[in-house]
């Protein structure tokens, strides 16, 4: 990639009163904005599916975002807050969560100039959590936890944890984000931050998609804190995109290869974007090099450097299943640090439904990436017809190619 990408035309003015600071009392009542090719309209949520691609499969991210937030107090009175990011030792999360005793996290020190030195500790029903520092070459603290209580991780985080709404919410969390802040379909703990454009599903309107013609499938990527960190550099190429991990089982790659030859995929959210062009990648790998163990992490601008293998993922997601099947694989678990700008040559997607999104963001140049230079008639029209944004705001579904 040879042109610069200026981070400044991806600006527009966002007045704070229109930042969804909590939810609305009904997840389906969300306005609905629409584009299709050049037109833009709008309509409510819960009538998404009269909108979609007829036979198109609706890929969600079933994540569920953990309680990731824990609270200590020195002696002092000082309050040192524990963010958990992803799990250091064990460092796969079905273990991290299921261990007792002892584990290690990845984790941002909040008011970390205050903690020094010696271990932090929350007093529970069971006993006491205890937090130490640890060494980390790279730069950001590894917190070991400790407890005798007979609890899981997972469970501890349950008990003494807060759910991590975003920051520009400017608001501590509240017992309505435990609930509101999680996809009704969510299942594989690990996201410290929700996949927000499926928050407006709830089981009726997922229930009724087979029923009008429509499949629908599950992929996992656990969304870490980096999704809010905005581009500081003047050229977004300079941006350095954070590592968030995913996984897919066999079955589902076989299905989605033949959605993308078939009526085509409409991705509910970017992370379910990433997910899909990040296995995408993968599959190339197979198709272009043959890899007997390809290294399964994607590089940031790895898809941009692989050549042309087909007309579309069909191909490439297929050869991806096939490796796994000959090596006896169920499921694929990988890491992605793609990032989407304008010029991307998407390899899945017919379809996005999306949220609204920061300004000067990464996630604001995927959705450029999708419609081009439309985006900013989109966004206006949705700051002219009070639509709602960010996490808790509106939706979109965003069709480029339809009629």
């Amino acid at each position: 990639m040879e042109k610069a990408i200026a981070i400044s035309e991806f600006d527009y003015p966002l007045p704070d009163e229109r930042i969804a600071r909590f939810p609305l009392a009904e997840r389906a009542d969300s306005k609905l904005l629409l584009y299709r090719g050049g037109a833009v309209g709008e309509s409510v949520f819960r009538q998404v599916a009269d909108f979609l691609p007829a036979g198109a499969t609706v890929v969600f991210n079933d994540t569920r975002v953990i309680r990731a937030r824990l609270l200590f107090h020195k002696a002092t009175g000082a309050r040192i807050e524990i963010f958990c990011l992803e799990p250091a030792e064990p460092a796969d999360y079905e273990r991290a969560f299921a261990v007792r005793g002892s584990c290690a996290w990845h984790c941002i020190v909040g008011n970390s100039k205050k903690w020094k030195e010696g271990p932090l500790a929350i007093k529970y029903g069971g006993g006491i959590l205890s937090a130490e520092r640890m060494p980390d070459l790279s730069g950001g603290d590894i917190i070991r936890f400790s407890w005798s209580s007979e609890h899981t991780f997972g469970q501890l985080l349950e008990l003494l944890g807060r759910t991590p709404i975003p920051p520009y919410l400017c608001r501590e969390s509240e017992e309505i984000d435990t609930v509101r802040y999680q996809t009704v379909y969510s299942r594989w703990e690990g996201s410290v931050a929700a996949p927000t454009a499926g928050l407006h599903f709830t089981p009726e309107i997922i229930e009724s998609l087979p029923e009008r013609g429509f499949r629908t499938e599950r992929v996992t990527l656990h969304v870490g804190a980096g999704t809010f960190l905005p581009v500081k550099a003047a050229d977004a190429r300079e941006h350095h995109m954070h590592t968030e991990v995913f996984q897919v089982d066999i079955e589902t790659l076989e299905r989605l290869a033949a959605a993308v030859g078939g009526a085509g995929i409409v991705a509910v959210g970017t992370t379910s974007v990433r997910t899909l062009e990040s296995l995408a990648v993968l599959g190339e790998r197979v198709l272009l090099r043959g890899d007997a163990e390809p290294e399964r992490v994607v590089g940031q601008w790895e898809a941009y450097e692989n050549g042309a293998t087909a007309a579309n993922a069909s191909a490439p997601l297929a050869a991806l299943a096939g490796w796994m099947q000959k090596r006896g694989l169920t499921q694929l678990q990988g890491a992605t640090e793609i990032m989407i700008v304008p010029g991307y040559r998407w390899r899945t997607m017919r379809g996005l439904i999306t949220n609204f999104h920061q300004p000067q963001s990464t996630l604001l140049l995927l959705i450029s990436a999708l419609v081009g230079e439309r985006w900013r008639e989109i966004y206006a029209y949705a700051l002219d017809h009070g639509f709602r944004f960010l996490s808790y705001g509106d939706s979109s579904l965003l069709l480029p190619n339809e009629k």
